[in-house]
């Protein structure tokens, strides 16, 4: 897989569940993060079906980026947290949401330049038979995404959207009630989110991918050479060569920061209070997970 297909679901895999230790005191999820190279080993292993061969080695690779992330990482996103922390008394602008997004996605890139020599080495590996899976694997979520959002009216979609921004909401505050729903609500309905044109740089992205794997198999690639054709793909991935698609991605981010704004400022005082006794005990449990080494 390329570089930018792994350390994605890296990302996913242990940097959200850091993130969701971060923002859930259950047990389960300290549980989840403890294993989460085991976790990222199997989901990786549904994409790219690896052989007898490759399979202890991407295990090592796996456990020793999560040593590091333990041991980098979740010190910094406990700081992160506390600046957050320091916020929720008061309100708070789309400004300074949008500073900790980028702090957050600052944290994801170190993560992905972390893991990038096991991932160049494993793409390098793969044979055309893994990319055939990978193929087909991309076609399975593209049909699951057609029925979860595709198939929706508009109305449907939006209350889909809804309630996946609620319960992440409560997440943090606690209970909401309906003046914090009807702002959710409203940034909702105001929404530039399309489903349809996500699902086109969904497939652009994928067509990038296994173009630029198969490219390093016919004739197989030199290992300077492999390393910059991953980078071009993530530059492409962070940086879509779509013009229109871009502009999109710059609103939702705007629109995300807004609706956060909007929301914190809707809640009441008990609420934000609830927020930061939360907040405290996010970063003692991320505290125990960087020490348990």
């Amino acid at each position: 897989m390329s570089r930018t297909a792994i350390t994605s679901t890296l990302a996913r895999i242990i940097g959200l569940l850091a993130l969701a230790a971060a923002l859930s005191a259950c047990s389960a999820i300290k549980l989840g993060y403890n294993n989460a190279s085991e976790l990222a080993y199997w989901w990786l292993d549904g994409y790219l079906d690896f052989t007898d061969e490759q399979s202890p080695r991407v295990r090592e690779d796996l456990a020793r980026l999560h040593q590091w992330h333990r041991a980098n990482e979740l010190p910094r996103y406990a700081a992160l947290l506390r600046e957050v922390e320091q916020l929720m008394p008061g309100d708070v602008s789309a400004q300074q949401v949008c500073a900790i997004a980028g702090e957050v996605v600052q944290r994801l890139t170190a993560l992905s330049q972390r893991a990038e020599p096991a991932v160049v080495t494993t793409a390098l590996g793969l044979s055309p038979e893994q990319l055939q899976h990978l193929a087909r694997r991309y076609e399975r979520n593209n049909t699951d995404y057609r029925k979860d959002w595709l198939s929706l009216d508009p109305q449907a979609q939006q209350e889909k959207r809804f309630k996946v921004l609620l319960e992440r909401s409560e997440m943090v505050y606690g209970s909401l009630g309906d003046p914090q729903q009807d702002v959710l609500r409203q940034q909702v309905a105001q929404s530039a989110f399309d489903a349809r044109q996500f699902d086109a740089e969904r497939q652009r992205r994928q067509r990038d991918a296994l173009q630029t794997l198969r490219s390093l198999q016919q004739p197989p690639m030199p290992l300077g050479d492999a390393v910059l054709a991953m980078r071009g793909y993530l530059q492409r991935s962070r940086e879509s060569p779509d013009p229109v698609w871009r502009q999109q991605q710059e609103r939702l981010l705007q629109e995300g920061c807004r609706t956060f704004a909007a929301l914190h400022n809707s809640t009441t005082a008990a609420q934000r209070d609830s927020a930061v006794h939360r907040l405290r005990a996010y970063q003692r449990d991320l505290g125990e997970l960087a020490a348990a080494r």
